[in-house]
This record gives C-alpha cells, sequence and structure tokens, in this order.
C-alpha cells in the first residue's frame, strides 16, 4: 500500500470523500425525507372528500411544519365549501388563501395564538374523516413503512394504496 504525505494510506484519508455540507446526505430535501429522533421520516399531507375518498396528496419531510405544505396542497384542491384542518394549519396567510378560495376554514386556534380566529366546533368534527382515510392507507406496508428511496416512487405507492383501497372494490 501506498502511504501519502501525512503517512496514512491513502484511501484512508477521511476529507477524500463527497461534501456532506451540512452533516446530512445530498438529497434528502428533494426526496422528502427528513431526520428526528426516530430516524428517517416522511409526512404526507392529504385532502379528502366527505366520503373518506382522497383527492390530493403532496409529502414532506418529517421535520418540516404543516403549514409548510399548506400552499401546495391547496394548488391541488377541487372547488370545496370549507376546509377542515388541525392546528398545524393555523396560519394567518394559508386562512387567507382559503377564503380566496371561496372556502370556509374550519382550523381551531393554536394555544399561544394571540389573536383568536372563531370556527365550528360542530364542522370541526368532521375531521375524523382524513384521520380514517389515513388510517386506511397505512393499512399498506409499503406506506406505513416508507421502503422508496424516491419521492416519487413513494407518492406513486400512497396513490396505489389510494386507488385499491377506495375506487376497486
Amino acid at each position: 500500500m501506498r502511504q501519502g504525505p501525512s503517512g496514512f494510506v491513502d484511501r484512508l484519508h477521511l476529507d477524500q470523500s463527497a461534501s456532506l455540507g451540512e452533516r446530512r446526505k445530498r438529497g434528502e430535501c428533494e426526496q422528502a425525507i427528513g431526520r428526528s429522533r426516530g430516524g428517517r421520516t416522511t409526512k404526507i399531507h392529504a385532502l379528502s372528500d366527505p366520503d373518506c375518498k382522497p383527492c390530493a396528496f403532496h409529502l414532506t419531510p418529517g421535520q418540516a411544519a404543516d403549514i409548510a405544505a399548506g400552499p401546495a396542497l391547496l394548488k391541488l384542491a377541487p372547488p370545496m365549501s370549507s376546509l377542515i384542518g388541525d392546528k398545524g394549519y393555523h396560519g394567518d396567510g394559508f386562512r387567507a388563501e382559503i377564503v380566496n378560495r371561496g372556502a370556509k376554514p374550519v382550523i381551531p386556534n393554536k394555544s399561544n395564538r394571540v389573536t383568536l380566529h372563531s370556527f365550528s366546533k360542530r364542522l370541526y368534527k368532521g375531521r375524523n374523516v382524513i384521520e380514517r382515510c389515513f388510517c386506511r392507507l397505512k393499512d399498506f406496508r409499503r406506506v406505513a413503512t416508507r421502503y422508496d428511496k424516491l419521492a416519487r416512487n413513494f407518492l406513486a405507492a400512497v396513490h396505489l394504496a389510494a386507488l385499491v383501497a377506495y375506487w376497486i372494490n
């Protein structure tokens, strides 16, 4: 084995690999792979109709805030009269976008919110529809545990699971 100027074997130099940037693998952001204490995670954001059938999907890394995916998901949404969301989508800008689309936002206020918005608690009880939708999608092992490296492949698997679960009977 040939030794380099520092006395080490050339192949063992740690500084000869590709740059990792911010101490993460390159390409993870583009592939919607996030890091958390539990490992690598991906969030699936979805819209569903009142019959529990999913209408649109969007992927983000697991550590990303829900509100960051809101505008992108809203662009995929069909016309609606109201949009029910959880506290993660409570931002004023997102609420304004919902109103501009002609829908009523049914989003509860976070506990630290200064200016409170009113919302219908009766309509908010309908949020269980999206929870049931996710529960049915997570019955598919490929969706529950992300095996795919590429985000487009994982999103395709989510779409296929939705097709099998809701439209092919």
